[in-house]
């Protein structure tokens, strides 16, 4: 296979470390997503005239069931010995053996960050008492763009790559021991998750009086989990048991939010109702009462 045309990966991934602190370029970038996302959910609140409390309140919740999820995702579906040979490097970033160091928190798994951030989107709406299927439709708008910065990060870190490949843009990642280009499926799905954000941008911004309540979160579910389906089939697997399946243990997590997503598009296009106009009165009030900041 001919490498000239390759491109050659040696990327530091610690931008800089301080005794056992390293800064990780993967570091940066998830919270960097984090931050992308915070700022374009909180102009979804505004524009929806709700109040900065209730937007304060879902923010911690999404950022804390989201980190959680990927967290434990990652042990649960990859690493699950984890729990019992080291337990205490899963909650806090730091590694004890061979020597104490900071490493921040490298095991993170899409999958799990999903089930976190439904189940704690579920626990929200109902103690606030709003329909969930709401919170679900806001959060599908900000997801793609916090993808799209952790799989940069993975780039920085030379993981989660393609298999082989004679394509000019293949990637030789010398830091994991490759001698030979690959493909970067980190790149292809960032670019992938980058476009299904601005394509549900689009949607609500422009084309919400046409939705109906639950397609909007049924084509995000087939749009991200058919792209991670998709790539999966040129992607190296990540650990050694996913050899002996016929799907990978990306793709079979993949699936159950597929059939999921073409349920939510049908079942909202059939019965669905108007996408605006849904939130309690109590809800819309509140956020109506706030001073306006022009009245002395």
């Amino acid at each position: 296979m001919n490498s000239f045309l390759s491109i050659r990966w040696d990327v530091d991934p610690e931008m800089f470390s301080l005794g056992f602190i390293h800064l990780r370029y993967y570091g940066v970038l998830l919270v960097s997503g984090f931050v992308f996302a915070y700022l374009v959910m909180r102009n979804i609140f505004r524009r929806e005239h709700l109040s900065q409390e209730l937007f304060d309140n879902f923010s911690i919740v999404a950022i804390i069931s989201t980190l959680v999820g990927l967290r434990l995702g990652h042990f649960l579906f990859y690493e699950p010995a984890a729990f019992f040979t080291h337990p205490l490097e899963i909650i806090f970033p730091v590694r004890f053996s061979p020597q104490f160091e900071f490493v921040g928190y490298q095991g993170l798994a899409s999958h799990g960050g999903a089930i976190g951030i439904l189940l704690g989107l579920f626990w929200w709406s109902r103690k606030r008492k709003i329909p969930y299927l709401w919170a679900l439709e806001r959060i599908v708008l900000i997801v793609p763009l916090a993808g799209a910065f952790v799989r940069i990060g993975n780039l920085m870190n030379s993981e989660v790559y393609g298999c082989e490949t004679s394509l000019p843009w293949g990637f030789i990642f010398v830091r994991d021991g490759e001698v030979l280009p690959h493909h970067p499926t980190q790149l292809y799905e960032a670019a992938a998750y980058f476009l299904i954000f601005f394509i549900m941008r689009y949607l609500y911004i422009k084309q919400l009086p046409k939705l109906k309540r639950g397609m909007l979160f049924g084509l995000f579910l087939i749009l991200l989990f058919g792209a991670r389906f998709a790539v999966e089939f040129i992607k190296n697997d990540q650990v050694a048991f996913e050899q002996n399946l016929f799907l990978n243990m990306g793709q079979l997590l993949s699936l159950p939010f597929i059939i999921a997503g073409i349920i939510f598009l049908w079942r909202g296009w059939k019965y669905g109702r108007p996408e605006q106009g849904w939130l309690p009165a109590s809800v819309t009030s509140a956020a109506g009462k706030q001073p306006d900041k022009k009245t002395k």
